[in-house]
């Protein structure tokens, strides 16, 4: 097997959020991620406010998030339209396994668009996040992919599987209630606590994303070895690309990827109520 190429791990590319508004410009066409028909939700579940939205929510409670199938195919090095069709394919496997779980939680869901850019572009979020590969803007609820030269030389589809399921992971806490208690809870933090908030909000996403990789790890191609080798960077490098330490260090990082990895249930993602030490 080859070696991780080292600037493509999903931690290291993983993108910061931006509550900042600006106009956005130069973004390719919105793709939109269809989700599969979901089980009907259960009646009476309202979307929880405030704190208990992160400490306490009902994603947390509707069990493991489903396997689902996802054939996404291979990417060839080189080629953007190849890159561009695993990544929605993968984002389209995302929709169905967590529609399936909202549908569980009671919660309301619908897929993000996906856009694909071949610059920094802008977004209602404001500018490209500094040292990310993508990001989520939950302004228009669309996941902004980079397609660099960079990005197109690596094929190894598991990175960026992961990669994808991280920022499909913050549309998730969108829609769950997270995301705008966060949004509010910065805007009352000093700095220390506002980076403690950010590696509580990044560390969850890559919980969150490993519990969908747990499920459809046979398609993806995410092999026990090549797992273990993708925790083992992420200890040693997974930080290096946020010198403000607002995604964790990486033995954080590669905690929480291993913990949704081996448990696939948000109730194992739940960082906010994690102690310091393992959000740090």
């Amino acid at each position: 097997m080859s070696a991780l190429p080292l600037g493509h791990l999903s931690s290291l590319v993983t993108a910061a959020l931006s509550f900042s508004l600006a106009a956005g410009a130069g973004q390719a066409g919105a793709i939109p991620v269809a989700a599969a028909q979901a089980p009907a939700a259960p009646a009476g579940t309202a979307l929880v406010q405030g704190r208990a939205a992160a400490t306490a929510n009902p994603l947390y409670a509707a069990g493991v998030l489903p396997s689902v199938a996802c054939p996404a195919g291979s990417i060839k090095a080189g080629s953007a339209a190849s890159y561009k069709a695993f990544m929605t394919r993968v984002a389209r496997c995302l929709g169905l396994a967590w529609g399936i779980q909202f549908g569980k939680a009671g919660l309301d869901f619908t897929p993000p668009e996906l856009r694909f850019a071949t610059s920094r572009v802008s977004s209602p979020c404001g500018k490209w996040p500094a040292g990310a590969g993508g990001y989520y803007c939950s302004s228009d609820r669309t996941i902004y992919i980079g397609l660099t030269r960079a990005v197109l030389k690596n094929p190894y589809g598991p990175n960026h599987a992961q990669f994808m399921a991280h920022e499909y992971a913050h549309h998730v806490q969108q829609l769950a209630g997270i995301l705008p208690y966060y949004g509010r809870a910065v805007w009352r933090a000093g700095t220390s606590a506002r980076l403690a908030l950010s590696r509580r909000l990044e560390l969850q996403a890559d919980c969150l994303a490993s519990a969908f990789l747990r499920g459809a790890a046979g398609d993806l191609e995410v092999t026990p070895e090549h797992w273990e080798a993708m925790l083992e960077w992420t200890a040693r490098n997974g930080h290096k690309s946020w010198p403000k330490n607002d995604h964790g260090r990486g033995s954080s990082q590669a905690y929480w990827m291993e913990r949704g990895f081996e448990r696939g249930a948000p109730r194992a993602c739940n960082t906010f109520t994690a102690p310091r030490r393992v959000v740090d």
